[in-house]
């Protein structure tokens, strides 16, 4: 009896190391998936607050939440199980899913810039005619989950490639992970700037004349802040999306195009070695914006002329 308390002892501890070690594998590897989708991350950010403009301030925080709900459901419920499955028995079918949706920002993304170019009173005439504030909430709730899928998309494939040779629970834990923080910390960003405004209110309304100041100055700035995240964020839809189709090009043999634009953006960070890497980012980012905006433009113009093509 004693050898066999042993032995379930030894085993115990056995067990227990080997959590350890894979508890460590796990946020070692959740922590790099993590820093390589961090691009991805900021574009979450600048992307979702355009969603909550329009509505009462009792009604923003209710909206972020409604939408941070989708955006787990997105990647608990469809992204991580199918990432799995798509790893361990399609691998090659995640490159042509991951495209599809780049295809979908960009489209949405120089959709919104048609708009802003052609219709600059469209948005606002919209907001007017919608008469159901229920009605809006949930039209602009279902967009931004929709756009979040695709951003979630990106996000757990690049996490996935980082464990891709390791056993499958712990690719399952460290999507996990990552999908979690991620979302935690994309949405506790959005429902700060959100609020931002009201803070300063608040801070307007203190007997201090710092506090007083620095509330208005918030006031004033957030109107300004908003407009450039709308622009930041339909940006980086064009953006993300033209990287996805042109990384997904050269997965498939097409590789002109991305060693075109890194080829570029390198000569141009070397031109300039104080700011080499900022600059080197910028101008990859705008190669990829030009593809984006440009089959973006192609998609929306031909949805555009297909119902007269109907009629």
């Amino acid at each position: 009896m004693p050898s066999g308390l042993a032995a379930l002892l030894d085993d115990v501890a056995a067990l227990t190391r080997l959590a350890a070690v894979s508890l460590d594998d796990i946020g070692a590897a959740s922590a790099k998936a993590g820093a390589k989708a961090a691009g991805v991350v900021v574009d979450d950010a600048a992307v979702t607050p355009q969603y909550v403009t329009d509505f009462k301030p009792e009604r923003e925080l209710p909206v972020i939440w409604r939408i941070a709900k989708g955006s787990l459901f997105n990647k608990f419920v469809i992204l991580l199980p199918i990432g799995l499955l798509l790893s361990a028995f399609l691998p090659w079918l995640i490159t042509p899913i991951l495209m599809m949706g780049g295809l979908y920002l960009c489209f949405e993304g120089a959709e919104k810039v048609i708009h802003k170019l052609g219709h600059q009173q469209e948005v606002a005439e919209d907001v007017a005619q919608v008469q159901d504030m229920f009605a809006l909430e949930n039209d602009r709730v279902s967009g931004a989950v929709r756009t979040d899928l695709i951003l979630s998309a990106e996000i757990m494939a690049i996490a996935l490639s980082e464990v891709a040779e390791r056993p499958i629970m712990i690719q399952a834990a460290v999507l996990a992970v990552v999908g979690l923080l991620i979302t935690i910390a994309v949405y506790g960003a959005v429902a700060l700037i959100v609020k931002m405004d009201d803070f300063g209110l608040h801070l307007a309304q203190k007997k201090s004349a710092a506090a007083q100041g620095f509330g208005r100055g918030l006031v004033k700035a957030m109107p300004i802040v908003m407009s450039a995240l709308a622009i930041i964020g339909t940006a980086a839809m064009i953006w993300v999306g033209g990287q996805i189709i042109i990384h997904g090009l050269a997965v498939f043999g097409i590789a002109g195009p991305e060693h075109v634009i890194h080829d570029i953006a390198v000569a141009a960070g070397n031109a300039v070695p104080a700011v080499g890497g900022l600059v080197e980012w910028l101008v990859g980012a705008l190669g990829a914006g030009i593809v984006g905006i440009i089959l973006g433009g192609i998609i929306a113009f031909a949805l555009k002329a297909l119902p007269s093509k109907a009629h």
